[in-house]
């Protein structure tokens, strides 16, 4: 198992087929591995040794694609760097794994002299942008120039293939290894169930720095779709690519597909090639999926749960019980277990509890990574036994669907009573003045934590608490009600769109000698 081999396939068997779309920029198969050997000729030429770690910051393009592959065509490892990171962070994660080699695009490209200043390992800067080439990097275009194509350096299996930096909410990024194998196998767990059609039109807008970005580029790689990527998410964007390109697949977090479903101009455009929604990275709430659902009737829906340390996906919700109005009790699970992944619910002890009581998820499998970089005590703290202990509370219901109820440290504990936030923001979802909400634990001195709503009313709204307070209370119990909420423009979120309530939590915890990462 070798992640090149999907470039191999495509040039055996449909080399003048579209493989990437990015801009104005278009690719054959035979074209882009072409260009992704020539790559890997200038990362050896550059010093890049077998194992040795390239690191690529940037914004989403057809180059930080062949980067990521000509990196393991050459017999490297390559590590996606957090685009929100702040120079120092960068240069943190460089050093932490030795990354010596460093790709950057026009958009990073002001930030090369800063990280530069920062890190203590970095030796060699590639400009792979389109304009001027910043001082102290070298010019892709130029290296390229007198490159010549080197054969693939055929690692695989359990050769490590990259480095994903996770965490840093309560201490420093852990660098995630997974291998070629890890990735090769959940790539090929999500296809198969799913009956994902081959040689599709896929549309990227997720991060390519994150997990879900790189999984997604060899869900469709290994079916020889074609990539079209977006720089970035942005609906507007979305929309015109799905209709100029007549795209029939794409993923999005329910962040994202809420932004594309509210665009004033969304029906203004013909959304209908679509045939699969691909959603994940954070729960759904019931509003939104069957809103969407409504409004891209020719799609099939597909959910899929993981993490980092996954590779990333352990569950997947198939199209079919989307479909069947019979099933729709399983809607707000996370699915079942993948074929290669063993999943349990346990308790402190790591015993497995019952089916319908809540526990942590734990899983295991091919997929679970060789470890965390240089944190041999972490990795062990996070695989025992062979189980990677997710950090996520949930249950298995006795058909063996997987519900997920909070993070562990998310969930709240007033006066004695555990409550789970994901329930709670489904109500709050529900009324109808309510755009998007985040449901946290505040300090209370009579019932230790108070249920507490952060909310985005809808335009032109006003927030009446003793009516929404009503409203929650007729659908829930009184003590998982919030007790007290506020109102923002927008909620903290992640570049790869996922809410961080580590940042609702500060300000009510700070002082109070509370780890609110």
């Amino acid at each position: 198992m070798y992640l090149t081999q999907f470039l191999h396939k495509a040039v055996r068997e449909y080399p003048d087929d579209e493989a990437v779309v990015f801009g104005d920029r278009r690719q054959t198969w035979a074209q882009l591995t072409d260009r992704v050997a020539s790559v890997a000729g200038v990362l050896q030429s550059l010093g890049m040794g077998e194992g040795d770690r390239v690191g690529i910051l940037g914004l989403n393009s057809d180059r930080y694609m062949e980067t990521v592959f000509a990196a393991l065509w050459g017999g490297g490892v390559f590590n996606t760097v957090n685009i929100r990171w702040s120079a120092p962070e960068i240069a943190y994660s460089l050093d932490d794994c030795d990354t010596r080699i460093l790709f950057v695009d026009d958009e990073f490209a002001p930030m090369v002299a800063k990280i530069r200043e920062k890190s203590s390992v970095l030796t060699t800067i590639v400009y792979m942008g389109d304009q001027q080439t910043p001082e102290g990097a070298e010019d892709l275009r130029s290296l390229m120039d007198g490159a010549a194509p080197v054969p693939d350096a055929g690692r695989g299996d359990k050769d490590l293939a990259g480095i994903l930096y996770t965490g840093g909410t309560t201490g420093k990024p852990k660098g995630v290894m997974l291998s070629h194998g890890n990735l090769y196998l959940s790539a090929l767990s999500t296809v198969i169930p799913a009956c994902r059609r081959e040689r599709v039109v896929g549309l990227h807008s997720a991060p390519f720095f994150h997990v879900a970005g790189i999984g997604l580029i060899l869900q469709l790689a290994i079916r020889g779709g074609t990539h079209v990527i977006l720089p970035r998410f942005e609906p507007l964007p979305v929309i015109e690519a799905i209709e100029r390109e007549t795209v029939l697949e794409t993923f999005l977090v329910p962040t994202m597909l809420r932004a594309v479903l509210d665009h004033p101009e969304f029906d203004q455009y013909d959304t209908s090639s679509l045939r699969c929604l691909i959603y994940g990275a954070s729960p759904m709430d019931s509003t939104l999926l069957k809103r969407a659902m409504a409004k891209l009737p020719n799609a099939d829906f597909l959910q899929m749960y993981g993490m980092t340390e996954l590779s990333p996906t352990v569950t997947m919700l198939l199209p079919e019980v989307h479909a069947d109005p019979a099933q729709h009790d399983k809607l707000m699970s996370a699915g079942n277990p993948t074929h290669i992944a063993e999943i349990r619910i346990v308790d402190p002890m790591d015993n497995e509890v019952p089916r319908g009581q809540v526990g942590e998820i734990c899983a295991r499998g091919p997929m679970v990574m060789q470890g965390y970089w240089n944190k041999e005590q972490q990795t062990a703290e996070a695989i025992r036994d062979g189980w990677m202990h997710t950090g996520d509370a949930g249950y298995m219901a006795d058909d063996g669907y997987v519900f997920l109820v909070d993070r562990i440290k998310d969930m709240i504990v007033t006066g004695g009573e555990n409550v789970y936030s994901v329930e709670v923001e489904d109500v709050l979802l529900q009324y109808p003045q309510v755009a998007q909400c985040a449901v946290i634990g505040v300090p209370d001195d009579k019932w230790g934590e108070r249920v507490h709503a952060a909310v985005v009313l809808r335009d032109g709204e006003e927030l009446d608490e003793a009516d929404i307070t009503a409203f929650c209370k007729a659908h829930i119990a009184g003590y998982k009600c919030p007790g007290s909420y506020e109102v923002r423009d927008e909620l903290p979120m992640s570049g790869a769109g996922k809410l961080l309530k580590f940042k609702l939590k500060e300000s009510h915890w700070k002082g109070r000698g509370r780890n609110i990462g």
